[in-house]
């Protein structure tokens, strides 16, 4: 996917306006006054949204007699997702590494190969009689 594609996709989805559109989108095409209903907002404001979405490759419009209804197009969608997953496979085999670390320490004991903590009996001084 091009850098290009992929920063308009992530710019569209930056608004919750347009991520409410998407989802209601998702459940069946509507037109711009069906799109405007939910939101405070003209019809020309919604239009402006739907000009993003559309730019980004989101959404799509047809024309139908008088009516232009909007429909998903959910493919620059799983091509963000595709991008991100890289970043999940990153972060589980993080979590991954973090718990098999976790397991030793529990099951190591208290020399476990944790750092000394710099308790009063790590020096052998009593740490309540101060400098000398």
């Amino acid at each position: 996917m091009s850098t290009d594609v992929l920063d308009a996709t992530f710019a569209a989805l930056a608004d919750p306006t347009r991520r409410a559109i998407l989802a209601r989108l998702a459940k069946g095409e509507a037109t711009v006054t069906e799109l405007a209903t939910p939101f405070a907002m003209s019809q020309p404001g919604v239009s402006k949204h739907l000009r993003v979405l559309e730019h980004a490759g989101l959404i799509s419009r047809r024309r139908d007699a008088q009516r232009r209804p909007c429909r998903l197009e959910a493919g620059p969608l799983k091509s963000a997702m595709d991008w991100l997953a890289t970043y999940r496979e990153y972060w589980e085999e993080s979590y991954q590494r973090l718990d098999a670390l976790l397991i030793e320490l529990e099951t190591g004991g208290p020399d476990s190969g944790r750092p000394d903590t710099g308790g009063p009996d790590a020096t052998g001084s009593d740490a309540a009689e101060g400098p000398r």
